[in-house]
Order: structure tokens, then sequence, then C-alpha cells
């Protein structure tokens, strides 16, 4: 009984392999057909496009991938992967536009003494910087 179920096992499992086989063969002829459809013109895809591609791509690995990509060599999706990690650890999801705002203490001081420079005498924003250096606040 035991036997007959392990032929059973492995007769299916062949039969995928050789079902699954089928398929790769398909979409690599596929590939050919497009590219020839192509011509010499280079493709050029779109950012999702690479997305997807680098992700399924560098879970086949260099070798792997060098038998089946075909729009693109493997080395250049396996650096379209490196460039999305590189890109998801950067910090740019965080950083916000422009620069940091100035702490409202040090914004209301310089307002006030530009307000007291103009109301004494006419010395404009000349004298303001050395006024500033004396109250040791650094304006960034």
């Amino acid at each position: 009984m035991l036997q007959a179920l392990q032929f059973f096992v492995l007769t299916v499992a062949g039969w995928l392999n050789r079902h699954q086989e089928a398929r790769i063969d398909y979409l690599m002829e596929e590939n050919r057909v497009l590219r020839e459809l192509a011509g010499g013109r280079r493709l050029r895809p779109k950012d999702a496009q690479r997305r997807r591609l680098a992700v399924r791509g560098k879970r086949l690995g260099r070798r792997a991938l060098s038998k089946v990509a075909g729009i693109v060599t493997p080395d250049t999706i396996l650096r379209w992967y490196r460039e999305l990690i590189a890109k998801k650890y950067d910090g740019s999801a965080r950083r916000c536009p422009g620069r940091p705002r100035t702490p409202q203490r040090i914004a209301d001081l310089v307002v006030r003494m530009a307000k007291e420079i103009r109301s004494g005498a006419t010395l404009g924003s000349v004298e303001l910087s050395p006024t500033l250096g004396t109250r040791s606040l650094a304006i960034p």
C-alpha cells in the first residue's frame, strides 16, 4: 500500500514538473518573439515594471537569470534590485521637503531686535548679526 502511494505521488510530481517546464519553455519563446518584434530598439521598462522584474529576478539568481532573462541582462536586473533595496533604506520616506523651521523664540527675538534697530538708528541688518552674537544664539 505504501509503495503504491509513493508511486502515485512521484507520478503526479513528475507530471507537475513537466507541466511547469512546458510553461517556462512557452514563456521563454514568447520573450524571444517579443524581442524580435521590438527589433533593434532598446526596451525601456517603467519603474513599476523594473521593480517587478527585480524582485522576481533576485529570487532566481544570476545563473538562472542568464538562461531566462531576455529583455535586459541579468546584471541589470540585479542592479535594479540593489537600487530598490538602497532606496528602501535611504530614509527618503521620512524626509520632509525644504529647510527645517526656525524655532519660534529665535524668530521672535529677530523681529524684536529688528524693530528696536529700526526705531533707533537706521543701521538695518548690518547691526543685527553682531547683536545676535552677544546673546549667544545661533540662527540655523
